[in-house]
């Protein structure tokens, strides 16, 4: 049974980036089309619209292009079922320190939203005691 492929179009509204997003992460090198039609139109795949929401959850968190192409790089290895236990394990020993790394911009980004949050309560208050009250009085 064939799977089934996705021109580029498909594939930007389904995972919600722009064509223009799509071919800059093709000419870096992050993902390649599975195929191209016989016009030369890319076509790709489930597994190609899973590489570009890995790419889409790692952007938000600051990971460089050589970071996202490399985690890409280990999760490829480790689904091939022939490889080496050593090898597996030291791919997962990275897939590790990518974890924790998303663990530590996640907490970073958190503290970002507290001191955002607080601001804006901070903002709502200063707004309350300047804008008059529905009656006219204060």
């Amino acid at each position: 049974m064939d799977e089934h492929r996705m021109q580029i179009g498909e594939l930007a509204d389904r995972i919600k980036l722009s064509l223009r997003t799509i071919r800059y992460y093709e000419e870096v090198g992050l993902v390649r089309p599975s195929a191209r039609t016989p016009g030369g139109f890319r076509l790709y795949t489930e597994a190609d619209a899973l590489r570009f929401e890995t790419i889409k959850r790692m952007k938000p968190l600051d990971f460089s292009l050589e970071e996202m192409g490399d985690l890409l790089h280990v999760l490829d290895r480790l689904g091939d079922p022939a490889l080496p236990a050593e090898e597996r394990e030291q791919l997962v020993e990275r897939l590790e320190m990518y974890r924790l790394a998303v663990v530590e911009r996640s907490r970073r980004l958190q503290e970002q939203l507290a001191v955002a949050e607080d601001f804006q309560a901070t903002l709502i208050a200063e707004i309350g005691r300047h804008r008059p009250s529905p009656s006219g009085a204060r």
